[in-house]
């Protein structure tokens, strides 16, 4: 008679911390660094790759350090079923970064080792906006900006040529609008929202992979153009405001094969100016004040002093719309031809 061989058991005591299970990995260029994420969940891959695959890989001068971001997916969440993740607390201590939101999922982030972990909740694969840009992506850009001493702006930047406009601009100001023109009209993108900006030198770098646009931005867009467009994803921000997100890693927009040397500065203002965009110029002090007031969390860091102090000597202007963002597109490629003299 045979006897029936009970399953081995897991031995979780001689890997408590599930450190030797198999991961899947995919390395990414990205911001000037080498990232390797790795996770033993598929979906979780999935959502890197689709945040960071298909990306130009930029290059800074100096070397590129290996950075590893480990995705792991937690248990379910212990509160019922939610409509919307709660947002990340900070916290810092012991060399450690950290964000986390009860019951959804943490980040934790490590610049001196280079090293993130991201920790997802399964409740929270509902939700894969946040998942992205509120853990994975905190840990990208975060490693990136401590490791290489890189300026974190919230700003967006286009260019040609190797050479790329800073746009600044608060929330309605028609920031996003004006990128979308840009990459209809051909100039390469680097960055809608999130811009990181070695301090000395001024070389511009990003992750262009979305485009978050209003839907009524698509009114100014050729019919064809719009149709495609609109097809997008829809996301919804904390805000409560819905915006399609529109993937730039398509052939009819053209990304920042490296990145752009900074040869000018754009505030882009919410006022109209009539008949057309109008440039207004803005003096030293006027621009360094903006930029102070606009970049709170920038402006502690390290690399604020030697940032400031090159940007200073770039020629900067208000950019009051027109009556159509196409006229905001045909005084920025003014701006990129006119190179760092631009126009007093």
């Amino acid at each position: 008679m045979t006897r029936a061989v009970r399953p081995a058991m897991p031995d979780i005591a001689a890997d408590p911390f599930g450190e030797r299970r198999p991961v899947r990995r995919a390395a990414r260029r990205l911001l000037g660094a080498q990232f390797v994420f790795e996770s033993g969940s598929a979906a979780l891959m999935r959502l890197a790759d689709r945040a960071y695959a298909g990306l130009p890989r930029h290059t800074l001068p100096a070397r590129a350090p290996r950075l590893a971001v480990r995705l792991v997916l937690g248990g379910a969440a212990a509160a019922p079923a939610i409509d919307e993740p709660e947002a990340l607390a900070m916290a810092s201590g012991a060399g450690i970064l950290c964000g986390a939101s009860a019951g959804a999922g943490m980040t934790a982030i490590c610049p001196e080792r280079g090293a993130a972990l991201v920790v997802v909740a399964r409740e929270l694969l509902r939700f894969p906006y946040h998942v992205r840009y509120e853990l994975i992506e905190f840990a990208v850009f975060t490693l990136a900006a401590r490791v290489l001493g890189l300026v974190p702006l919230h700003a967006a930047c286009v260019g040609s040529g190797g050479r790329g406009l800073l746009l600044l601009g608060a929330s309605g100001a028609g920031k996003s609008t004006a990128v979308l023109q840009c990459a209809l009209a051909g100039l390469h993108v680097v960055s809608e929202d999130s811009l990181f900006v070695t301090p000395d030198t001024l070389l511009a770098t990003g992750v262009a992979n979305f485009l978050h646009v209003r839907p009524q931005s698509l009114r100014f867009v050729p019919a064809r153009d719009a149709a495609a467009l609109g097809r997008s994803p829809r996301i919804r921000r904390r805000s409560g405001v819905e915006k399609l997100e529109i993937d730039l890693r398509q052939p009819r927009f053209r990304l920042a094969p490296r990145p752009l040397r900074l040869t000018g500065v754009v505030e882009l203002s919410a006022q109209r100016a009539g008949t057309g965009a109008s440039l207004t110029a803005l003096e030293p002090r006027e621009l360094l004040a903006r930029l102070r007031d606009g970049q709170p969390y920038a402006a502690g860091l390290e690399g604020w002093r030697p940032f400031v102090q090159a940007v200073r000597g770039l020629p900067a202007f208000t950019l009051r719309r027109g009556r159509h963002p196409g006229e905001t597109v045909r005084a920025l490629r003014q701006l990129l031809r006119d190179g760092p003299r631009g126009r007093r």
